[in-house]
C-alpha cells in the first residue's frame, strides 16, 4: 500500500481533482482488473483506449484514476490525475508503487532485430555461473535465479515488470539481463527503469506492421539508447551501419563490438562447424558450443557486458565458452542415419539468411538443405515473399508452410510467400499447409547426412489458430518423425 501523492512524485502531473492523500493497493491499466483501492491508468493502445473504460473503472471502485484527458462527469469520490503520457506514467508509477527496483540491481536492456534472447540468456547463464543470483526476462521465459515464470510478451507491460524485478531483488539478485522490444519502447513500457547498460544487436526488417515504415522502427530502438543515464554504458553492434546511430544522442558511455573492425570488443572466427566455434576474442582463443557467425556476435556482446561490469575477462571467456544456446535457436538433432535436424526461431528475412548461410559455412557438398519455413500471421505481410526467395536462394529443397496464422487465412499467407519463388525455384519448391505434414515431407525427402532446417518457431510449444494455441513443438515433431521413417 502506497499513497498516490508519493507513487506520481516522478510523473509530470497537468491537473488533479480530488486528493492526492489516498492509499493506493495496486495498479493496473486493465479495467477488468479494477477493485475497490486500485489506481487506473487509462493507457491508449493500439486496439483499445483506456479512456473508454473510464466509466467501468469507476464502477468497481477505483481509488484514482490517471489519464490524458477528464471525463465529462466527474465522481465525487474519485481523485483524477491529468498527464500528459498515461503510459509513461503508468511506467513511473509502477516503478514507485514497488520501490524502484530497477535501482537496487545492474539492470542490463538487449535491444535489437536478432540475437536478444540468446544475448541474455547467455549472460543470465555467464553470471549464475560467475556465482550471481541473477533475473532473466526473455522471449522464451522469465527467470529468478532457477525459478522458471513462463513469458507472455518479449518485454512485459510496466507493471508486471517492475512485481518481477521487486521479487528479483527480494530474492537477492544482484543482476537481470532483459529484452527491450521496439514496441516496449513505443509503448513506454520500460519508462522509469534505471538501466546500468544497454546492448544492440543489429537492425533489419521486421514489425513494419506495427511501426510503419523502417524508419519508424530504427526511431523506437535508439530510444531506448537516448533514455540510458549517464551512468550507464552502451555496448553496440559496431558492424551493423547503424549501430553508431543508435548512441548519437546517448548519454551513456559507448563501446563497440565487432568481426570486422578494430573495437573494444574485437572477435575473429578462426573455425566454424556443426560441433561449434573456434574463436580469437581480444587475442585470446577460444572454443564455443555455439554456431555461426551470428551467435560470435552474441558471445562478443556478452563478453563486453561482462567485462563493463567489472568481471574478469580469462574468466568470462572461459565460461561463456561452456554455454549452450537459447532453446530453439540452431537447436539441433541427428537422427540415425546421420540427418541434421535443426530448429530455429528465424521469422525475420535477415535472421532465415543468417542460419542457411551458417549451414551454407559448416555443410559438406554433398548434403542436401531442405528448408521447411511459414510467415506467421497478423504480422508485417511485406516480409512473406522475401523470405520464400531467401529460402530458395540457400536451400536445394524449399517447403512453404504454415507458422501461426492466428487470425489470417494459412492459404492466404502461404500465396503471399509463393510470390517470392521465381520461376527457376518453381521445381524445388513445394506448399505442404499442414505444418506437421510438411515436417513428414521434408524428413521423407531428406538423405542419409542432409540438413533438415524448421525455421520459424523455434522455442514454441503451440501453433495459434483463430486465437487457440495448440500443442505443437517443432523440435518433437522433427525427432518423432524422423524415428518413425527410420531415418
Amino acid at each position: 500500500m502506497q499513497l498516490l501523492q508519493t507513487i506520481l512524485q516522478e510523473v509530470k502531473v497537468l491537473n488533479t481533482k480530488g486528493s492526492l492523500d489516498v492509499p493506493v493497493a495496486a495498479i493496473t491499466f486493465d479495467s477488468r482488473q479494477v477493485r475497490e483501492g486500485v489506481a487506473f491508468v487509462a493507457t491508449r493502445g493500439v486496439q483499445a483506449d483506456g479512456h473508454d473504460y473510464l466509466p467501468q473503472a469507476v464502477a468497481a471502485k477505483a481509488v484514482a484514476v490517471i489519464c490524458e484527458e477528464l471525463p465529462a462527469e466527474l465522481a465525487p469520490d474519485i481523485t483524477y490525475v491529468v498527464v500528459q503520457n498515461s503510459a509513461e506514467a503508468l511506467g513511473k508509477m509502477a516503478s514507485a508503487f514497488y520501490g524502484h527496483p530497477s535501482r537496487k540491481l545492474q539492470l542490463i536492456g538487449v535491444t535489437g532485430t536478432n540475437g536478444k534472447t540468446t544475448s541474455v540468456t547467455l549472460l543470465h547463464k555467464l553470471f549464475r555461473e560467475l556465482g550471481y543470483h541473477v533475473g532473466l526476462l526473455s522471449t522464451v521465459q522469465n527467470q529468478i535465479d532457477e525459478t522458471v515464470i513462463p513469458a507472455t510478451h518479449t518485454t512485459p507491460d510496466a507493471v508486471k515488470l517492475n512485481e518481477l524485478l521487486a521479487q528479483m531483488v527480494q530474492a537477492g539478485c544482484t543482476h537481470c539481463f532483459m529484452e527491450v522490444s521496439s514496441h516496449a519502447m513505443v509503448q513506454q513500457r520500460v519508462a522509469g527503469l534505471t538501466f546500468a547498460g544497454g546492448v544492440f544487436t543489429n537492425i533489419t526488417h521486421d514489425h513494419l506492421d506495427y511501426h510503419g515504415t523502417f524508419d519508424e522502427y530504427i526511431k523506437a530502438k535508439k530510444s531506448f539508447f537516448d533514455m540510458l543515464p549517464k551512468s550507464a554504458f552502451a555496448l553496440v553492434n559496431a558492424d551493423d551501419k547503424r549501430g553508431p546511430v543508435m548512441v548519437q544522442n546517448t548519454s551513456a558511455s559507448v563501446h563497440y563490438f565487432a568481426l570486422r573492425k578494430i573495437v573494444d570488443f574485437k572477435g575473429r572466427i578462426i573455425d566454424n562447424t556443426l560441433q561449434g566455434l573456434h574463436l580469437e576474442v581480444n587475442g585470446q582463443e577460444i572454443w564455443c558450443k555455439l554456431i555461426g557467425a551470428f551467435n560470435a556476435y552474441n558471445l562478443l556482446g556478452a563478453y563486453g557486458v561482462a567485462v563493463l561490469l567489472g568481471e574478469d575477462e580469462v574468466e568470462a571467456l572461459t565460461v561463456l565458452s561452456a554455454l549452450d544456446s537459447a532453446a530453439g535457436r540452431f537447436d539441433y538433432i541427428v537422427s540415425a542415419t546421420q540427418v541434421t535436424g535443426i530448429v530455429d526461431y528465424a521469422h525475420t528475412p535477415d535472421a532465415l539468411e543468417n542460419v542457411l548461410q551458417t549451414i551454407g559455412e559448416i555443410r559438406n557438398p554433398t548434403q542436401k538443405v531442405i528448408t521447411l519455413v511459414g510467415c506467421g500471421g497478423n504480422r508485417d505481410a511485406a516480409k512473406r515473399p522475401i523470405m520464400a526467395d531467401i529460402a530458395c536462394r540457400f536451400s536445394d529443397k524449399v517447403i512453404l508452410t504454415s507458422d501461426n496464422p492466428r487470425f489470417e487465412e494459412p492459404q492466404a499467407i502461404l500465396a503471399e510467400m509463393q510470390k517470392g519463388v521465381k520461376p527457376l525455384d518453381y521445381k524445388k519448391t513445394l506448399s505442404v499447409l499442414d505444418r506437421r505434414e510438411a515436417i513428414k515431407t521434408a524428413c521423407m525427402l531428406a538423405e542419409p547426412n542432409d540438413i533438415i532446417l524448421v525455421a520459424g518457431k523455434g522455442h514454441e510449444t503451440y501453433q495459434e489458430v483463430k486465437g487457440v494455441r495448440y500443442p505443437f513443438d517443432d523440435k518433437q515433431v522433427l525427432r518423432e518423425t524422423l524415428e518413425q521413417l527410420g531415418k
